[in-house]
């Protein structure tokens, strides 16, 4: 496809021109496992699907474009993806790691790779003398998350891969919440992108799904190893539903971050909220960052009620939003990270982060913002009715 495209077009026309044989606008799903050889030592390019096949080939041709990477590689789910990234480390090495952090990659590092000898440190990735202290001559990777899950923190992505380049490291940024839309860590100089597809890619919650994208020939052709030799690898099937859900991407990213940007001043103002954070308030610490490096905001932000019991009547009273996991679908979801999405972090490190028992992560969807405001203002209004009569209760008591 022409790169002089912009990405909304790109977006919309992925797998299009792809089919020239029959012309279909919409890639073909291809289900076969094995492919014919013409003759002894010739090949059509596809010989058995887990290395390479025709759907999931369309899609991976696209995720690159799109994050101006060399290559992609669709995997069974995100955490599939992160544990074929991971595989480039062995015994010795050592990983510097965002400190706020997504439950299950911490899981993976500490209980799965610590397993095959490496480590990890958990550092706040935008304090460069924060890296330069944990840095070991055995270290080999940065892991950014930005924004971070849930406390939206943000790192400065340019500045992190200059440090990490000067000492020779790899710079792998999950860009799973702001997504190619409106980031794109490769042109600052990362070297890995990682994506948990199932979520704004896709969009609908319909299909689990995750992507590497790379950038430089030898990394890339390590990867295809990994890719193919650990075999978590995307079927043809979801490959088609993550380019149907990919398709309307630019649109869906729009309506997210307005409709988040608007629930997050309406919380600000709110007096049962403490704290709201979210990278497009101007208060936010990383807001000059985030905007320099990025064209946008994602749709998904946390907040901090001003008393632990506001969190359960809040999450039995919210009806068109949903009390449950993952994010980045069209359908508003609200989650308690420290009993859900962050359980595996142990409490400590949790409370120091500031995932307390007072945070809520709300994934706004793309439903009718007025919608949104009625129904959150309902479940806090009822929230405080209830605890304001259970104070009075027991103060007759």
């Amino acid at each position: 496809m022409d790169d002089k495209l912009r990405i909304e077009s790109r977006l919309a026309q992925i797998g299009s021109l792809e089919d020239p044989a029959t012309g279909a606008v919409n890639f073909p799903i291809y289900n076969a496992t094995a492919f014919r050889h013409p003759k002894l030592g010739q090949s059509t390019g596809f010989d058995y699907s887990r290395t390479k096949s025709p759907t999931r080939s369309v899609l991976e041709t696209a995720a690159a474009q799109l994050e101006s990477g060399d290559a992609a590689f669709a995997c069974s789910s995100g955490m599939a993806a992160l544990q074929t990234i991971f595989s480039l480390f062995g015994q010795g090495d050592h990983l510097i790691v965002s400190l706020d952090l997504y439950g299950g990659t911490y899981r993976l590092l500490e209980r799965i790779m610590s397993k095959f000898g490496v480590s990890a440190s958990y550092v706040d990735t935008n304090d460069l003398e924060a890296l330069e202290s944990v840095r070991r001559p055995e270290t080999k990777a940065v892991v950014i998350e930005t924004p971070t899950n849930p406390l939206m923190m943000i790192t400065d992505i340019e500045a992190v891969c200059t440090w990490a380049k000067s000492h020779e490291l790899l710079t792998i940024v999950d860009n799973t919440l702001l997504t190619p839309f409106f980031q794109r860590p490769l042109e600052l100089g990362a070297d890995i992108i990682i994506h948990s597809a199932t979520k704004y890619l896709g969009g609908h919650n319909d299909v689990l799904a995750g992507l590497i994208v790379t950038k430089g020939a030898e990394l890339s052709a390590e990867m295809a190893i990994l890719h193919n030799s650990i075999g978590a690898v995307l079927g043809p099937t979801d490959s088609y539903q993550l380019m149907r859900g990919m398709k309307t991407l630019a649109l869906r990213m729009e309506r997210h971050e307005s409709n988040s940007l608007e629930l997050a001043h309406y919380l600000k103002g709110h007096s049962a909220i403490a704290e709201v954070f979210h990278p497009g308030l101007p208060e936010h610490p990383g807001f000059e960052i985030q905007n320099r490096q990025s064209s946008g905001n994602t749709g998904i932000f946390s907040f901090k009620v001003k008393d632990a019991r506001y969190v359960e009547p809040i999450l039995r009273h919210i009806r068109l939003i949903a009390f449950a996991e993952s994010l980045g679908g069209v359908e508003s979801l609200m989650t308690y990270p420290t009993v859900q999405t962050h359980a595996d972090i142990p409490v400590e490190i949790r409370d120091a982060v500031g995932v307390d028992d007072r945070l809520l992560r709300f994934s706004v969807g793309i439903e009718h913002i007025d919608d949104l405001i009625a129904d959150l203002g309902h479940a806090l209004e009822q929230a405080r009715i209830e605890i304001e009569t259970a104070d009075a209760q027991g103060g007759q008591a």
